[in-house]
């Protein structure tokens, strides 16, 4: 059985404001040591109770930030960008499931850092259905047949979660109190909830469906400001909702929409605000 994680940073225990995750931050050191060490209670659990490979996807900003000499020497890293569906390269339907680790409430929302890949988006939208990073990673893997099992992060990304996948089983490893402050297990503690959990997600998971995106969606971002969506609406094949900072896709299947939001949110990043 093989295991598939994708591994953000923003609800990894203990890391309550941007110092932690940004590599040019004084705390950002400390902040990868403990992602590695989470990911590394999965891990061991994931071989515990029955996986036989676990593939991990460094999911976070340069996406180069797990620390490989610490990592589970069992497991297989995919790490650094620039990658073709970056959140879940590597995700297909060998998988029997996926686990998100570190995961963060979407934009415009209560919860520990929240945002959509940039700061720039207020709201992803799948046809009509409002996602975040985790919604929308969650129908890549539908996409392939592939079950998400288990989110960890904050109380609001795993409450986030659970309004989308019935049955997932979550592991709140701290509680929102602010954007910028948390109440946080400490990372042993964070650890033992995280092996329990990982156990009890693969024990159940026969009762967790893919979350099946729809045919031929329609992708909507929602820019904070209207010169992000210009930017944005540079990719061929987007339309502009006039008199909104809304810029509008048609795709031919999730793929194709993860792509196309790979490409405009990196383009409408080149807005200044000088």
């Amino acid at each position: 059985m093989k295991l598939y994680l994708s591994v953000d940073m923003e609800g990894i225990t203990g890391l309550p404001d941007h110092t932690y995750v940004d590599s040019h931050k004084l705390n950002y050191e400390r902040g990868r040591r403990i992602m590695t060490q989470e990911t590394n209670y999965v891990i061991d659990a994931a071989y515990t109770h029955g996986c036989e490979e676990v593939l991990i996807n460094d999911s976070h900003s340069k996406m180069n930030n797990l620390l490989i000499d610490e990592l589970h020497p069992d497991a297989y890293l995919i790490t650094g960008d620039v990658k073709p569906y970056s959140m879940v390269q590597g995700l297909d339907s060998g998988f029997a499931g996926a686990m998100f680790l570190g995961y963060h409430a979407k934009a415009a929302q209560p919860g520990v850092m929240s945002h959509s890949m940039i700061f720039g988006v207020r709201n992803f939208y799948i046809n009509d259905k409002s996602v975040g990073e985790l919604g929308f990673n969650a129908y890549v893997a539908g996409h392939f047949g592939v079950p998400l099992l288990m989110v960890a992060g904050d109380d609001k990304a795993c409450e986030e979660a659970e309004e989308l996948i019935p049955n997932i089983t979550t592991a709140p490893v701290k509680q929102y109190i602010s954007r910028s402050s948390a109440k946080t297990l400490t990372p042993k503690k964070a650890g033992e909830l995280l092996q329990q959990q990982t156990k009890v997600a693969l024990e159940n998971m026969k009762n967790v469906e893919p979350l099946i995106p729809p045919k031929q969606p329609t992708l909507r971002i929602e820019f904070t400001n209207y010169g992000e969506a210009e930017w944005a609406n540079l990719m061929p094949g987007t339309e502009m909702e006039p008199g909104t900072p809304t810029v509008k896709f048609e795709a031919k299947d999730i793929l194709e929409a993860y792509q196309a939001m790979l490409v405009m949110t990196e383009l409408a990043m080149h807005t200044t605000f000088r």
